[in-house]
C-alpha cells in the first residue's frame, strides 16, 4: 500500500483550506461532518462558504494562507484550482510538519481522502490510491444502497447499552448477545428491544465448545470455501499448520487466538498427541476452536485423529471440506485429473509416511495412462522413480511438479518419470510441491507423443 487507511480523531483539531471555490466546497461539506475547527483561507469565497460562517460553522479569512495560520493545523488542504498557488501552500505545511492534500493531485498529496459512506458512527472508507475513482464510486454506490440508512441509530442506541451488556461474561457469551443485537440490522427487521435481548441471552444456557476442521485450500484466500470464511470468523482460537500462509490467517476474527501446531516433513513437528490436548483442551472452555488445515483436511491430515479425540471428550466436531493441492497443481497444468479413455481411477498417495518412505501397489501406477497426485515426494522422487521403473514404467511418462500449487510463487516443473529425481535435485524446491504422475502441462502434453516414440 502506497497509502495507510486509518481515522484521524477531528474533535476539536483544525482544519486549514485554502480555496474558495467549487473544489474547495466539494471538501468542506464532508468535513462539516465532523467535529473539526475548520479554517478557510480566500481571498474571495462562494456565498454559501459565508452562509457557513454565519453560521458558526466555520471560520473565513479573506486572504491567502501564511505559514503562521498552519502552527497548531491537523491537516492542510489545497485547494484553489490554481497549482501554483496550491504547490505554495503544500510546501507551507509540509515545512511545518502538516499533512497536506492537493486536491485532484495524488503524486504530490501526503494524503488522500477516499470516498465515504456514512451512517455515523458506522462510516466505510473506500480507497483506490488515486488509480480507479470511477471503481471506488462504483463501491460507494453499492454499499450505500445495502446499509440501511437508520444504521447509525442502532449502533449508537448499542453503544449506550454497553455498560448493561456486561452483566454477560466475557466472551463468546457477550459477543453472541452483540451478534443478535445485529441481527438483522443490515436486511431492514425492526430491531429488538435491547434489554428485552439482554433478559433472553442471561437466561441462555452456558456456551458449549465445538471443534471446526476447516480446511485452508492451498494457499490462495480466494480458493477458500464460503463455509470456511464464516468458521473464521467465528473462531475464538485458530490452531493451524505451518502451511497455512498469512493472508488466510489475517481472515480469521480480530480477537481469535492464532496458535501455530503444524508438522514439518524431515523437520521440527507438535506431536499429534499435543495437538490433539491443545484442541480439546481449548473447547473444553466453551470455546470455537477452528482446527485450519492445509488443502482439504481429509487428505493427509490426520482428520480421524483428531476427530477421536474430540469424541472421546465429548466435544462436538465437524468438517469444513477444502480444496485439496492435487486439484490446485492440475488446474495450474491445464488438464483433468480424470479423463475418458486415458484413466479411469485417481490415486492419491504420500512420498513418506511414518515408517519412512511409503511403499505402493507399483505395479498398477506403473501402467499406461495411470495418473496419481503424490503429496510429500520431493524427498522420494528418487525412490518414487526407482520402483514405477522397476515394474515396467516408462522412462517417458509425464511427470509434473507444481511448487506452492495455487499461491504466490507457483513453479511448475515439467518433467519425464527418467528425468524426475534429478529436476527436483536441481530446482532446488523449497516450497510444499505436488507430484502428479501421467499429467504434463497442457502445452507440453502436445509434444508428448513425440518424446514417447523417441524412447521407443
Amino acid at each position: 500500500m502506497q497509502f495507510f487507511p486509518i481515522f484521524l480523531r477531528s474533535e476539536g483539531a483544525r482544519i486549514v483550506v485554502s480555496g474558495g471555490g467549487e473544489t474547495a466546497l466539494a471538501k468542506l461539506r464532508l468535513l462539516l461532518k465532523t467535529r473539526a475547527r475548520i479554517a478557510v483561507h480566500a481571498a474571495e469565497a462562494d456565498p454559501k462558504i459565508l452562509d457557513w460562517q454565519a453560521e458558526g460553522r466555520l471560520s473565513w479569512v479573506a486572504r491567502p494562507v501564511e505559514a503562521a495560520d498552519l502552527e497548531g493545523a491537523r491537516l492542510v488542504y489545497a485547494a484553489t484550482d490554481d497549482a501554483a498557488e496550491d504547490a505554495r501552500v503544500a510546501g507551507l505545511a509540509r515545512a511545518a510538519g502538516v499533512l497536506f492534500n492537493i486536491v485532484d493531485n495524488r503524486e504530490d498529496s501526503a494524503f488522500i481522502t477516499p470516498a465515504m459512506v456514512d451512517r455515523d458512527p458506522v462510516v466505510v472508507a473506500i480507497g483506490t490510491e488515486g488509480a480507479a475513482p470511477v471503481l471506488a464510486r462504483k463501491i460507494k454506490a453499492g454499499l450505500e444502497a445495502w446499509l440501511p440508512a437508520g444504521l447509525g441509530a442502532r449502533v449508537r442506541a448499542a453503544n449506550a447499552f454497553r455498560p448493561e451488556a456486561e452483566a454477560l461474561p466475557q466472551g463468546r457469551a457477550r459477543r453472541g448477545f452483540w451478534a443478535a443485537v445485529f441481527d438483522g440490522a443490515l436486511d431492514g427487521r425492526a430491531p429488538e428491544p435491547l434489554d428485552r435481548l439482554l433478559e433472553a441471552h442471561k437466561a441462555a444456557r452456558p456456551a458449549v465448545g465445538e471443534v471446526l476442521f476447516v480446511g485452508a485450500g492451498p494457499g490462495d484466500p480466494d480458493d477458500l470455501t464460503m463455509r470456511a470464511r464464516r468458521a473464521l470468523d467465528r473462531a475464538d482460537v485458530v490452531i493451524h499448520d505451518r502451511l497455512v500462509p498469512a493472508p488466510i490467517l489475517e481472515l480469521a476474527r480480530r480477537e481469535a487466538e492464532i496458535v501455530e501446531a503444524g508438522k514439518t516433513g524431515f523437520g521440527p513437528s507438535t506431536p499429534q498427541e499435543g495437538i490433539n490436548r491443545l484442541i480439546v483442551g481449548r473447547a473444553a472452555e466453551g470455546l470455537v476452536v477452528v482446527r485450519l488445515k492445509a488443502g482439504d483436511p481429509s487428505v493427509f491430515g490426520r482428520l480421524d485423529e483428531e476427530i477421536e479425540a474430540c469424541e472421546a471428550a465429548g466435544i462436538a466436531w465437524s468438517v469444513v471440506p477444502g480444496l485439496t493441492a492435487a486439484s490446485a497443481a492440475a488446474a495450474s497444468l491445464g488438464q483433468s485429473l480424470t479423463r475418458r479413455g486415458r484413466n479411469s481411477e485417481l490415486r492419491v498417495l504420500t512420498g513418506h509416511d511414518v515408517n519412512g518412505l511409503a511403499d505402493h501397489d507399483w505395479a498398477t501406477l506403473a501402467r499406461p495412462g495411470a495418473v496419481a497426485a503424490i503429496y510429500m515426494g520431493k524427498r522420494a522422487a528418487r525412490f518414487i522413480q526407482g520402483r514405477l521403473m522397476m515394474h515396467g514404467a516408462e522412462a517417458a511418462t509425464p511427470v509434473s511438479v507444481v511448487e506452492n500449487a495455487g499461491r504466490p510463487g507457483e513453479r511448475i516443473l515439467a518433467a519425464t518419470l527418467g528425468t524426475l529425481a534429478t529436476e527436483i535435485a536441481s530446482a532446488g524446491l523449497t516450497g510444499p510441491a505436488v507430484i502428479l504422475l501421467g499429467l504434463a502441462p497442457r502445452a507440453a502434453a502436445r509434444s508428448l507423443p513425440l518424446l514417447q516414440e523417441a524412447a521407443r
